[in-house]
């Protein structure tokens, strides 16, 4: 877990469920705006489906959002979250193809610019790109999404990357 991370769940650490809040907030790129209330964009997320959600009393959201708000450093990472719509779920229905990639070490630099040179070199153009950030998970993946199937060459050289311990195509 990285510093950053281990700081806002340190805030947290005598309240696993509203730790459980927090990492939800996190995964899912929900902000919270100045009433306290938990949004995506303009829309209001009620605390009763984050806390069905998470399986943990509305009250809970309730005490972790005012948290965030009572704390200047929160509060401002929290009300500049944003959520960015994923291609990954619509690829079968879109006829895309996912390349997930897991590395040996996410703190390596280039990862994501020798995976993207090597579908680059091929004339495979990129649909989409999602770095899971190492400082909200544990074991980050990359996904990339194309529009081209991806050939056995292209993916062993993918796979031969330095910095690639594993792929997965979907």
């Amino acid at each position: 877990m990285s510093e950053t991370f281990e700081t806002i769940m340190r805030r947290f650490e005598d309240s696993p469920s509203q730790q459980a809040v927090i990492r939800l907030l996190l995964e899912r790129g929900f902000s919270v705006n100045d009433d306290g209330r938990v949004v995506s964009g303009g829309i209001e997320i009620p605390n009763t489906g984050i806390a069905r959600e998470i399986d943990v009393d509305r009250r809970v959201v309730d005490a972790t959002t005012d948290a965030i708000l009572a704390d200047e450093e929160l509060r401002r990472i929290f009300q500049n979250i944003s959520a960015i719509p994923s291609l990954m779920d619509l690829a079968p229905v879109l006829d895309l193809t996912v390349l997930t990639v897991r590395v040996t070490d996410a703190d390596q630099h280039g990862i994501v610019a020798d995976v993207t040179r090597v579908l680059a070199d091929r004339g495979i153009s990129i649909r989409q790109t999602i770095s899971e950030d190492p400082e909200f998970t544990d074991e980050p993946k990359l996904y990339l999404v194309t529009d081209a199937d991806l050939s056995g060459d292209v993916i062993t050289e993918i796979r031969g990357l330095e910095a690639v311990r594993k792929i997965e195509l979907e």
